[in-house]
């Protein structure tokens, strides 16, 4: 705990608990200070904007003569301000309007900081009286804290943001945790309250899911750490659910509003207009976070004449919503805390169910548009959308399934999304909702019930369910006998194929697709289909040793393909075409083709793809003797199939390539070589296993933390800038660079470790910091 503040005058008062993170944001608003005359710490109730205004004041103490906390949140009469806080400067004035004129000329020499504690209910007034003030006051400084900013000339505005977090897709060990700053909070408040506390395997996963859940927001997360006086972290967990009434155990001497969690957002709701919390309720209709098109669509009040731009705008500046960037897209997120009490402002209005059903019909739409342009040049844009929005499609297609009579949209939305499913390998989650989908469907025989079972087959085939796989075919058959539709039959000879392919029946996979392709037109309806028909037509000749007219499929696919510039096939069309040029004897021109598919998988992240190449690789190594590269190949495809959940090498007419290239492997290198090379290339980073595969550098992709990464001097600052929670303005601003720059920066740094969010560089920051302590 830093010593108390020593300057000529003040009133900052001593820390009782200990001060934990905010050394970025401490570091900025000290550097602001120095340059700009007001600087305003902004954000959501309970995040920390006090003490960290306190830790910036007695940091800078050295700088002024005069330190001062002025605290404005039981003042209710704006006219009072200079008053109070004259009074607490000492000045004695028995008339209110003689305050300001006192102060200013109290004030006019003196270099003194202000600290304006919570303006957000007086925050008119409040600009007011501190432009006032450094209009006439040429040494002062003032540092406020509030809810949004005074919005006067010449302020600055910090956001503080919530502790940092472990990201939803990363479990961190017990070694991560104390990297994280809101666990570390926890923690430490826990002691306080149990003496004999300590992080441990058996509480690590609750106490991250607490923290998690509560959004790394500094309040909720003490007054939950108040609550291991009497339950353990498990049954704080369980208890969540009603997070407003659990957290109610605030220090007496807190302000009011900060008692209990349910109170500071009570606060905070308060002081939003009546179209700000309309449209915080609507808001809260969506899961994770959203963009401006779909708020627009979904949100919209048929009331309220401010436009939805301006409220979004406005819920920004008041820190009710967060502001996001990813690539060339902004986005908007309530905090799971402030989504669950609009929520439940929504549902009390009986408006919930309602906007539920727009939410579905605009993220609906959305898939259809996405699937019609698959194949195309916004293919990536596409895949990027969906992979952002899987939250809101998730609960899109769980409203579906909930409510009677929505059973077909769930279905339709589901197999619209089988490209998507497949190209992210998310096989198992595809599955899932195709299941569900096709279980609550009443039966009727249509295009879509015949779309939704062939894509559940293929994916059942892609994890090695073939058993499933042909229960769904013989349903689909089913249904193209009662309706002698075409189109259905179309799905059922290309699902035909697709299960014939992986049972090693070539020589019926071959009829099947054929007649698949006289189903499917070059339309944007058929033509994913068709696409699909002639690369399987193309692996199955391929594995019968015709590689003519193997090559021919492929080629065809790229002549589709390359013109629209799309991605995803082309890289398959690649990887096959490499496989049968290999098959044919021309290892080095197969081996070209593999490398360009790997190429193009650095801007696609298909998991699958990118383990048929690194495999088809260690195969050609083999056969070149070089087996220690084939070995770590070998791991590193391994290690992408297991991340989607199937099986390694899952077409059995290829499993003898795997299984010479692993008996030459192990035989030239004995089993402990082959093993450590094996492990060495299943712990790599994708990004290093593809740049090992394609032989950008020589040396094997190693399995330490200190060298395994391949990050320029610029990329790691900004990964360790965006571990500290900047944004990419933030970051451009730190660096002294363009924004679109720190993008560019932030986009390589992400492809480079094979990453999808900014959550997983942090965690990936957090756990090379920990590697690389002596």
């Amino acid at each position: 705990m830093p010593p108390a503040v020593r300057c000529k005058t003040g009133n900052l008062p001593f820390e009782l608990t200990s001060f934990v993170g905010r050394r970025r944001e401490i570091a900025d608003a000290k550097q602001q200070l120095a340059k700009s005359r007001l600087v305003t710490l902004t954000g959501i109730g309970g995040v920390g904007k006090t003490r960290t205004a306190l830790r910036v004041a007695a940091a800078a103490r050295r700088a002024f003569d005069g330190l001062w906390l002025i605290e404005l949140d039981e003042l209710q009469n704006s006219a009072m301000i200079a008053h109070a806080v004259a009074a607490d400067l000492g000045l004695h004035e028995q008339s209110p309007t003689a305050a300001l004129p006192l102060l200013i000329k109290h004030l006019a020499d003196q270099r003194f900081l202000l600290v304006l504690d919570n303006c957000e209910h007086l925050v008119d007034a409040a600009a007011e009286f501190a432009d006032t003030l450094l209009r006439n006051c040429a040494e002062l400084r003032i540092l406020a804290t509030s809810r949004e900013p005074l919005g006067i000339g010449g302020e600055v505005v910090l956001r503080i943001p919530p502790l940092a977090v472990p990201g939803a897709d990363h479990a961190p060990s017990l070694q991560e945790l104390p990297g994280y700053d809101a666990i570390t909070l926890f923690a430490e408040r826990a002691v306080a309250e149990v003496p004999e506390f300590g992080l441990t395997e058996q509480n690590r996963v609750a106490i991250t899911q607490i923290c998690q859940r509560l959004d790394g927001l500094p309040l909720p997360i003490e007054l939950a750490a108040a609550r291991m006086r009497v339950m353990s972290a498990e049954q704080i967990l369980q208890r969540l659910s009603d997070r407003y009434q659990i957290l109610t155990a605030g220090t007496r001497r807190a302000p009011t509003r900060q008692q209990t969690l349910r109170l500071c957002i009570d606060w905070s709701y308060a002081l939003c207009s009546v179209a700000e919390r309309d449209m915080w309720g609507r808001l809260s209709v969506f899961a994770g976070s959203f963009e401006l098109d779909a708020a627009e669509s979904i949100c919209a009040s048929e009331t309220a004449p401010e436009t939805t731009l301006d409220v979004v705008a406005s819920l920004i500046d008041k820190s009710i919503l967060i502001r996001e960037e990813f690539g060339h897209s902004v986005r908007y997120r309530l905090l799971d805390t402030l989504r669950d009490y609009g929520r439940e402002k929504l549902q009390k209005a009986a408006d919930h169910e309602p906007l539920q059903r727009k939410h579905r019909d605009w993220y609906r739409k959305l898939v259809l548009r996405a699937e019609a342009e698959w194949i195309g040049p916004q293919q990536g844009e596409w895949i990027a959308r969906l992979t952002r929005e899987l939250p809101n499609l998730r609960d899109a297609i769980s409203f579906c399934l909930a409510v009677p009579g929505e059973e077909a949209a769930a279905l339709e939305i589901s197999a619209a999304l089988y490209p998507f499913w497949f190209c992210r390998g998310l096989l198992t989650e595809g599955q899932r909702w195709l299941d569900q989908s096709l279980n609550l469907h009443d039966g009727k025989p249509t295009v879509d019930l015949a779309k939704a079972l062939c894509a559940d087959s293929v994916l059942a085939d892609r994890q090695g369910n073939l058993p499933k796989a042909a229960s769904l075919l013989d349903s689909l058959r089913g249904i193209a006998e009662d309706t002698g539709d075409t189109d259905i039959y179309g799905f059922v000879a290309y699902t035909a194929g697709q299960l014939a392919l992986h049972q090693s029946d070539h020589h019926q996979a071959v009829e099947a697709f054929e007649n698949a392709l006289a189903a499917f037109h070059a339309d944007h309806n058929g033509l994913l289909f068709r696409i699909g028909a002639l690369q399987g037509l193309g692996l199955a000749r391929c594995l019968l040793g015709d590689f003519t007219r193997a090559v021919a499929c492929h080629a065809e696919i790229l002549a589709v393909t390359e013109p629209r510039q799309e991605q995803v096939y082309r890289i398959y069309a690649l990887w096959a075409l490499g496989l049968a040029r290999w098959r044919s004897g021309e290892t080095i021109r197969g081996a070209d083709l593999l490398k360009q598919s790997l190429r193009i998988l650095r801007v696609v992240d298909d998991p699958l793809a990118s383990a048929w190449c690194l495999e088809g690789l260690a195969w050609i190594a083999a056969g070149e003797r070089r087996t220690q590269r084939a070995a770590v190949l070998m791991g590193a495809a391994h290690s992408r199939w297991n991340a989607v959940g199937s099986p390694t090498v899952h077409l059995p007419g290829m499993v003898v390539f795997h299984q010479q290239c692993e008996r030459q492997s192990r035989s030239a290198l004995g089993d402990r070589a082959f093993a450590a090379s094996f492990r060495r290339g299943a712990r790599a980073l994708c990004a290093d296993a593809v740049t090992y595969a394609i032989d950008e550098h020589v040396h094997a992709p190693t399995d330490s933390p200190r060298n395994r990464i391949s990050l320029t001097k610029r990329e790691r600052e900004v990964a360790g800038l965006i571990a500290q929670g900047l944004t990419n303005k933030a970051i451009a601003g730190e660096l002294v660079i363009a924004q679109r720059t720190a993008q560019g920066h932030v986009e390589h740094v992400l492809a480079k470790l094979g990453f999808t969010s900014r959550a997983q560089i942090a965690a990936w920051v957090v756990e090379q910091g920990k590697s690389q302590r002596p």
